[in-house]
């Protein structure tokens, strides 16, 4: 499987702001370098692709907000005249250029700090994912089985513990699930079903993780039991009070949380 390259590089540019306005950037001092190298606003907005009136727009915008003249024109002489950067235009472009190079190094140095923010950056988005569902686990796709209208998708979570979801052909094809690729699987709390000691009870339920009960959170009609994952992570349901207390739930206490493959929904980060 080809493994993606997940490495992150800073990289940065110098604007120079004058009083709160957007006084120009590295395309504009490049217009002011390329003035000064030939001589010509046409030549020099042609140099760097750029069209003759926004160079002159550019220009008259950066005159106005620097309150003197970058650029003059030039009268008369061999060829017509011409246009030059005035001593304060000259020297802008210098000074900007010294402070590009120095902003670029400093950039370099905290880029080559940057090891493993990659991963953090993608966690954090993975973290920013709003949805309904209660539980939500992010792991990679172990095995997928082909079926006649659906497929059995069956995905590594956290502490090595499997969950399994059924999809349609279109949406296996359509997330890219195929063995190694990365997805989430969500499950409302209200889908699954709590058990303690079952003893050899079977069930048809695909799906069941067990841990012990870390929080129980009673309500008026209904309770949330968050159960610890052994291995790590945790699962949520939402079960009756009157269940909550047949079963016997309180913190410490072993259960594990079944539900069925088809209430799973897969995803996978964009």
């Amino acid at each position: 499987m080809e493994t993606k390259d997940k490495s992150i590089e800073l990289r940065g540019s110098v604007w120079m702001m004058v009083g709160g306005e957007n006084f120009g950037g590295p395309g504009r001092v490049a217009l002011l370098a390329s003035i000064a190298e030939c001589g010509s606003i046409t030549q020099a907005a042609k140099a760097i692709k750029m069209s003759y009136k926004a160079a002159w727009d550019a220009i008259d915008s950066m005159n106005n907000l620097a309150g003197e003249p970058l650029v003059e024109r030039l009268t008369g002489g061999k060829g017509g005249g011409g246009t030059r950067l005035t001593r304060r235009g000259a020297q802008l472009v210098e000074n900007f250029n010294i402070i590009a190079r120095e902003h670029r190094r400093f950039v370099d140095q905290l880029s080559q700090q940057a090891e493993g923010i990659a991963d953090d950056f993608l966690l954090i988005r993975k973290m920013n994912m709003k949805t309904s569902a209660r539980n939500q686990f992010l792991g990679k796709v172990t095995q997928v089985t082909r079926g006649a209208v659906n497929d059995e998708v069956e995905l590594e979570v956290v502490g090595g513990q499997k969950i399994v979801a059924i999809v349609t052909h279109e949406s296996t094809e359509g997330l890219g699930l195929s063995v190694g690729a990365e997805a989430f699987a969500l499950i409302k709390s209200s889908s699954i079903i709590l058990v303690t000691e079952d003893g050899d009870a079977k069930f048809s339920a695909r799906n069941r993780l067990s841990g012990t009960v870390a929080r129980v959170q009673p309500g008026a009609v209904s309770t949330e039991v968050v159960l610890e994952l052994t291995g790590g992570g945790a699962v949520a349901a939402i079960i009756t009070n009157e269940s909550c207390s047949a079963l016997g739930l309180a913190a410490e206490v072993k259960a594990s949380a079944i539900f069925k493959a088809s209430s799973v929904i897969l995803g996978v980060p964009a």
